[in-house]
């Protein structure tokens, strides 16, 4: 069992950045891939990222690709979503998810846990 938690989304202008944090529970983090999704009003969720269980691996998006970067600390539990020269259509609320062993892919069916969401509002 795998608890995420979002946090750091906020309100921020256009071309400004954002760093948005997942923290998990559990010792077994280091053998979950991570992914970070999106879900805009009236959107169906998106994928943004994800960075592969074994960390070597990470893929985006086209639309965030060059602005955007995932990392993670094992250590830390924590996975990042460094986010750079925001613009407005980035505007959503952010999730993390969790699957294990994963390659790091981008259907959300796919993954298995799932964090609450933290909102993410960029100002044009």
């Amino acid at each position: 069992q795998v608890q995420l938690v979002e946090s750091g989304g906020g309100l921020v202008q256009a071309g400004g950045s954002l760093r948005l944090s997942c923290a998990a529970s559990g010792r077994t983090f280091s053998t979950y891939a991570l992914g970070w999704f999106r879900q805009a009003p009236g959107k169906e969720r998106e994928f943004v990222g994800a960075i592969s269980w074994t960390g070597r691996n990470t893929y985006y998006v086209d639309s965030v690709k060059g602005r955007f970067t995932i990392s993670r600390d094992n250590a830390k539990n924590t996975v990042y979503l460094q986010m750079n020269n925001l613009k407005a259509e980035d505007t959503a609320v952010y999730y993390c998810a969790a699957e294990a062993y994963g390659p790091g892919r981008s259907t959300p069916s796919l993954y298995n846990y799932w964090g609450q969401g933290t909102q993410v509002t960029v100002s044009s």
